[in-house]
């Protein structure tokens, strides 16, 4: 970003991304003043998300322009490019010049499979903290982590206070504090049940039942990655 072009956001998109932890921080980075938000994939094929929303993406790794800053959401989709060299080059190659780089969710693996969090204090969904010591992360419960120019939160809707805290951080608390009163965001749960340590033990486990198949593979190839096998 200078004084004669706005600051630069590259989306990453990808088949089985968690849209929520697209739109949601998608929604208060474009209203940012002076930003430029673009959606990247591997092609400019539509791309479908976790559960059938379809997203077109504006531009490729190869043609994406300068980037400013960087955000990766999560989903199961991940699971498919943590060896995905294409994608991980692009995030090595791009976080060298970024201003800063986040992730969203599970995203922080993708971050992690590429190098980035080595030697940083991050976060994640809470069913997929315990992998990021496999990556060289320390890993931080935490709905938003900032360690240095990396910033990460946990699951889903922590990516709208992961984006709310980029935008202070560089415009000042004033406009992120417009921002989040223009969206009405003002949460009132009906439940407090939305972390593992306030949910009832009988819905931990139902969510990690339900997701037991494909954590299990997310742990496999995690840990081969550690091994040095991928």
């Amino acid at each position: 970003m200078t004084q004669d072009s706005p600051l630069s956001i590259g989306m990453i998109l990808f088949d089985g991304a968690t849209q929520l932890d697209l739109t949601g921080p998608y929604e208060i980075l474009a209203r940012m003043p002076r930003t430029q938000v673009t959606l990247i994939a591997a092609t400019l094929a539509p791309v479908r998300t976790e559960w059938g929303l379809t997203i077109v993406p504006e531009a490729t790794f190869a043609n994406a322009p300068p980037l400013d800053v960087i955000c990766v959401p999560g989903g199961w989709g991940i699971n498919a490019l943590l060896t995905d060299e294409a994608l991980l080059g692009f995030l090595r190659a791009r976080s060298e010049s970024a201003r800063w780089v986040m992730s969203v969710c599970s995203g922080a693996l993708l971050l992690g499979a590429a190098g980035l969090l080595r030697g940083y204090r991050a976060t994640t969904h809470w069913m997929s903290l315990d992998l990021l010591p496999m990556f060289g992360a320390t890993p931080v419960q935490q709905r938003v982590v900032r360690d240095r120019n990396r910033i990460t939160c946990a699951g889903v809707t922590a990516g709208i206070d992961l984006s709310l805290t980029l935008a202070s951080e560089i415009f000042g608390a004033p406009v992120a504090q417009a921002i989040q009163l223009a969206i009405e965001y003002d949460p009132a749960p009906p439940f407090d049940s939305g972390s593992p340590g306030k949910a009832p033990e009988s819905v931990r486990t139902a969510v990690s039942t339900a997701s037991a198949s494909a954590l299990a593979q997310r742990r496999s190839i995690v840990e081969s990655i550690a091994r040095g096998e991928s």
